[in-house]
């Protein structure tokens, strides 16, 4: 696993093993417990144990980032809307965005942390996913500071900019009625702006019975995105709870590979996943975001939309 050779001893000078390093990094990542008590657990110094962690993370950044990636073939992208489409019949739908928050303790004295202040009066910083409906990663980015909102957070990403410029999302249409196709999109929650690759839920008092079908569709798909953040940071605890005074260089680096681990574990089908609870709780005292931004063609497809999912779009 450790892309290059490495001498660390414990505590009686005795040389670790490949394996003893890899389980000490993930004890690290996985119980985020301090590095004392798994210097203790372990009969090594703490500063052997973040050395060791964080070669493990150098090591999964060079060899393991191919565990992350969108969808490279139209028959991959079929399948993730097929399995989509079976959750509530959302057709075309290659994915599920949401953001969580990885909240730290920083000196509050030093005015250079205000910007990671966010409004739920933590220090904190985003992460942003797409997930399959394997609740795999297939899209993040780690790193915003928690004070920008949803919407903020993902103009300023990759996955907007490539969804913009027509290079991601441009599969094929779904033809749902005469002169009418619906394009490849993704979903997220009302914090996002409703764009023609990103449907929002309906907002607002005095909805419809046709938009009130097409939010419950909407939130019971979206729920995987949901999942997947909380099995994330329940299995990767040093992403949950507060991280005291990260180095705020690194702490994008241990999410991605997270991240990482996260989807190897799904690919391996591991047994561990089959007995975690699952959970949709990733935030736990964030209230939801609202966006006003929309773009008036989303609106119109939208519509055409939750009209195709009722039966009743016009012919």
């Amino acid at each position: 696993m450790m892309a290059r050779q490495s001498s660390f001893s414990d505590i009686n000078g005795k040389p670790l093993s490949l394996n003893d390093q890899v389980a000490v990094a993930l004890r690290r990542l996985s119980s985020g417990e301090s590095l004392s008590i798994i210097g203790d657990t372990f009969g090594m110094n703490q500063s052997t144990v973040s050395h060791i962690t964080w070669r493990f993370v150098e090591a999964m950044e060079e060899r393991g980032l191919h565990h992350l990636n969108w969808p490279s073939t139209e028959a991959e992208m079929e399948k993730i809307k097929s399995k989509f489409e079976k959750i509530r019949g959302l057709p075309n739908c290659c994915g599920a965005i949401d953001i969580t928050h990885v909240v730290m303790t920083l000196p509050t004295m030093d005015p250079s942390n205000n910007v990671w202040f966010d409004r739920e009066k933590n220090y904190s910083m985003v992460l942003q996913a797409v997930v399959d409906p394997e609740m795999r990663f297939c899209d993040v980015i780690a790193g915003w500071p928690g004070s920008l909102s949803d919407a903020i957070v993902l103009r300023s990403s990759g996955f907007f900019r490539l969804s913009e410029e027509g290079n991601r999302l441009n599969g094929k249409k779904l033809n749902i009625s005469e002169g009418t196709e619906i394009r490849e999109y993704i979903i997220g929650d009302a914090g996002f702006p409703l764009l023609p690759w990103l449907f929002t839920p309906y907002q607002g008092k005095g909805l419809s019975d046709l938009q009130i079908e097409f939010n419950k569709r909407h939130a019971a798909t979206r729920m995987v995105a949901q999942m997947a953040l909380a099995r994330l940071k329940d299995m990767w605890r040093i992403i949950h709870g507060v991280m005291w005074m990260p180095d705020k260089n690194r702490l994008p680096r241990i999410v991605l590979v997270c991240c990482l681990l996260h989807n190897i574990l799904i690919d391996l089908e591991d047994e561990v996943l089959d007995d975690m609870p699952l959970s949709h709780h990733h935030d736990a005292g964030y209230r939801r975001q609202n966006s006003d931004s929309f773009d008036q063609s989303a609106l119109v497809m939208r519509d055409k939309l939750s009209h195709y999912l009722t039966g009743k779009l016009p012919s």
